[in-house]
């Protein structure tokens, strides 16, 4: 059977670590649970990244999402066994080895101690939970179902991270690719060309005229090349100065999502980030109009997120929302009529979360699928480069022993 990895703690809050050997996850937590144990993690043995954060190698180095994520997790499942909120804030804070986070839970924890609720202790802290998670912690206090909110929370974190991480790992080989492709030019023709510069400097226009054009680039290359990065960072500089300003953001993220295959990936995704986002804070009981507002604070792209504004209005004045998100023009047909089935049928939270797994899905496979045609254009556009560079110069070489003595 596999072997899986957990950390759990007591009702006393002493943590335990170790590994068991279970069908599933859900058959290390069962025997967790019947030895009196919390579950805090479980994973599966032998997987680096969750070993290294099992083994918390760097307590340190865990990003702002990480630790919110974490955070989440470990509160949803102490309260889901049943602990008050300041006695399981008080077991994350004493088994955690982050200093930096223990002193954020401490903090957390002192203002739930002077009796003030969860979210406004999370809303206190410096912006680190977004007002997307204080309003659905806030929405689940009001409804008596923290554990539950948080569990929802968790799940909505997590979904968010894994796509996030899928789309940043698929497009790592390629950034890679394209980086070594690039430098093997740049060496190739600032320091491998000007050796035959002093072989060549006698045959003048005797040179054939790859040869030429070659010898040419790699001129320019090894003179203006520094000045065209340093006019590029600047340049890159200025531009997102530029795209700080409202109107230029809203017009270039608009333009964006009417590029060819770019502009529908980027679609699906904020339709995905859209659809989660509204449909865990309806599930977790905020109203329509709200939840409308805090979701548009959750999109990356500007020109959506000011349509957004437009459905809340046209919500606010008594509309349904899958109508004024139809007549915006910009989110996917299919991701409208679910919408629309979802309010008919008074499911319109699930379906929400329905339309965020599929577009989720198509990302990942949209993605795929483009780095199955990127990277083998990547790799023969580098091979013919290269082979044109080398060609031209095995032309030159061969054809000095056809110059007049």
């Amino acid at each position: 059977m596999p072997q899986f990895i957990y950390r759990a703690v007591t009702q006393e809050g002493e943590e335990l670590k170790g590994e068991l050997e279970a069908r599933d996850s859900q058959g290390v937590v069962r025997q967790l649970q019947g030895k009196g144990l919390i579950p805090l993690l479980v994973e599966p043995a032998g997987a680096k990244s969750d070993l290294a954060s099992f083994l918390k190698l760097e307590p340190g180095g865990k990003s702002k999402q990480q630790r919110v994520l974490q955070f989440t997790q470990d509160l949803a499942e102490l309260m889901r066994a049943g602990l008050s909120l300041d006695r399981a804030l008080q077991i994350i804070s004493k088994v955690n080895e982050d200093p930096e986070q223990r002193a954020l839970l401490k903090r957390i924890e002192e203002g739930v101690q002077r009796g003030r609720s969860l979210s406004h202790a999370l809303k206190e802290q410096d912006g680190l939970f977004s007002p997307f998670y204080v309003s659905m912690i806030h929405a689940a206090e009001t409804a008596g179902s923290l554990a539950e909110g948080l569990r929802d929370m968790a799940f909505y974190l997590e979904r968010s991270r894994a796509l996030r991480e899928k789309v940043l790992s698929a497009l790592l080989y390629p950034m890679i690719l394209l980086f070594v492709a690039i430098l093997s030019l740049v060496v190739i023709l600032t320091y491998v060309i000007p050796q035959f510069e002093q072989l060549f400097a006698d045959m003048g226009e005797a040179l054939p005229l790859p040869t030429r054009v070659v010898m040419a680039v790699a001129d320019f290359v090894r003179l203006f090349g520094p000045w065209i990065l340093i006019a590029l960072v600047v340049a890159g500089l200025m531009f997102r100065q530029r795209l700080k300003q409202a109107e230029v953001r809203l017009r270039w993220d608009g333009m964006i999502l009417h590029l060819p295959l770019v502009g529908g990936l980027i679609q699906r995704m904020e339709t995905a980030r859209f659809s989660r986002s509204l449909g865990t804070l309806l599930h977790g009981g905020v109203p329509m109009v709200n939840a409308l507002q805090i979701a548009r604070g959750t999109l990356v792209n500007q020109h959506l997120a000011s349509l957004v504004a437009q459905v809340t209005d046209g919500v606010r004045e008594g509309r349904r929302l899958g109508e004024p998100l139809q007549a915006t023009g910009e989110f996917p047909p299919l991701a409208i009529q679910m919408i629309q089935v979802g309010e008919e049928t008074g499911q319109l939270d699930e379906m929400l979360l329905k339309v965020a797994e599929l577009y989720d899905r198509e990302v990942g496979l949209n993605i795929q699928r483009m780095l199955t045609i990127l990277e083998p254009l990547l790799i023969v556009g580098l091979g013919l480069l290269i082979a044109g560079i080398i060609m031209s110069i095995l032309v030159a070489i061969m054809s000095i022993n056809e110059l007049p003595l």
